[in-house]
C-alpha cells in the first residue's frame, strides 16, 4: 500500500495546514468561527480531523486566511482523497475491521519512526499467526469467517511494513518484562512467538528493548502505546496511537503526545540493552520450549507411547 492517496493521512494533512493557516494569521478560533458564520465546535473538529472538510467549506477557509492560489491544489486534492474514505475502505475490504485500525494502517505506511511500548503483549505488527489467532479468540470468539480474514490480512500487512522491503526506516519496540511471563495460547505457541521476535529484532531497523520489573515503575501506568512520525526531522510531527477494548484512542500532535514522547525516552534509556534484550528474550523461549516438551510427556503422548 502507497502512502499516497491514504484518506486518513489526507485529512491529517488538511487539518494541520488549515490550522496553521489560522496560527499564522493570528486570529482565535472564536475570530474565525464568527467571521464565516459557523459555530465554534464546527472549526475545532475541521481542525482536530473529527470530520472531513467539504469543498465549498475549504474554499471559504482558504480564501479566509489568503492562502496563495499556487497552494490550493495540493490542499483540495487532498480533501478530496479525505471524503474517500468509505470507498477506500470498501475497495480494500476494509470496511470490516474496526475504524481505529483502519486509521493505524495508513498511519503506519506514512511513518518515517514506530515508537511501540507494550506492557501486556507484543503488538499486532510483530504476532506470529498462531500468537494472533490465540488473542483474537479470546477477544472476538464471535467473529465470523470474513471478519477474522480481513483482520488477518491487516496483520499481515501491518508486518510487512516492518519486515518487508518497504519497512519503516527506524522501528523502536520496548516491552515490560511481563510480557516475558505471559503465555499467550500455550508455552509452544509463545516461545516460537519469542523466537520470531529475535530474528525481528536483528534486522538493521528493528531495536527491541525490555524495560525490567525494577525499573520505570510509571511506565506500567501508562499502558500501552505507539507513537508514529512521520517528517523524520520533527518529533512534534506525531500521532499518538492506544489501542482500547470499545474504541481506539487517536491524538494527533500537541502537549500530550510530547509526554509520551519524553516519557518512552526515559523509560528506553533505563531498559536492557538490545544485546541483553535479546539473551534474555532466547532464555525464557527455551524455557518455554522444555516446560512445553515436559507437559506433552506427562500427558502421555510423549514418543514413549
Amino acid at each position: 500500500m502507497s502512502a499516497e492517496g491514504l484518506p486518513a493521512v489526507a485529512r491529517r494533512r488538511v487539518r494541520n495546514a488549515l490550522r496553521a493557516a489560522r496560527e499564522a494569521s493570528g486570529q482565535s478560533q472564536a475570530a474565525v468561527a464568527g467571521a464565516l458564520g459557523w459555530s465554534m465546535s464546527k472549526l475545532q473538529r475541521i481542525e482536530l480531523g473529527e470530520v472531513t472538510v467539504s469543498p465549498d467549506d475549504l474554499r471559504v477557509m482558504l480564501e479566509h486566511y489568503r492562502i496563495p492560489d499556487e497552494e490550493w491544489a495540493d490542499l483540495v486534492e487532498d480533501a478530496r482523497i479525505a471524503r474517500r474514505e468509505r470507498y477506500w475502505s470498501a475497495e480494500h475490504n476494509w470496511e470490516l475491521i474496526p475504524a481505529g485500525l483502519r486509521h493505524l494502517l495508513q498511519f503506519e505506511t506514512a511513518a518515517t519512526r514506530m515508537t511501540i511500548f507494550q506492557p501486556h503483549v507484543l503488538p499486532g505488527s510483530l504476532q506470529t499467526p498462531r500468537t494472533a489467532e490465540a488473542i483474537l479468540e479470546g477477544w472476538q470468539p464471535e467473529r465470523d469467517a470474513e471478519q477474522a480474514q480481513a483482520i488477518r490480512r491487516a496483520r499481515a500487512q501491518r508486518r510487512e511494513r516492518v519486515t518487508g522491503d518497504a519497512a519503516v526506516p527506524d522501528f523502536r519496540l520496548m516491552l515490560d518484562e511481563s510480557v516475558l511471563w505471559r503465555v499467550v495460547g500455550d508455552r509452544s505457541v509463545t516461545a516460537e512467538q519469542f523466537l520470531d521476535l529475535v530474528e525481528v529484532a536483528e534486522r538493521p531497523n528493528v531495536r527491541v528493548r525490555i524495560l525490567p520489573f525494577d525499573r520505570g515503575a510509571l511506565a506500567g501506568t501508562m499502558g500501552g502505546f505507539t507513537l508514529i512520525q512521520f517528517d523524520p526531522d520533527d518529533p512534534a510531527d506525531t500521532v499518538l496511537y492506544r489501542e482500547r477494548l470499545l474504541q481506539d484512542e487517536v491524538v494527533d500532535g500537541g502537549a500530550e503526545v510530547a509526554v509520551f514522547l519524553r516519557y518512552f525516552d526515559r523509560f528506553w534509556s533505563e531498559a536492557m540493552d538490545e544485546g541483553v534484550t535479546a539473551h534474555v528474550i532466547r532464555a525464557r523461549a527455551a524455557q518455554l520450549s522444555a516446560e512445553a516438551a515436559q507437559e506433552v510427556w506427562r500427558t502421555g503422548l510423549g514418543p514413549h507411547r
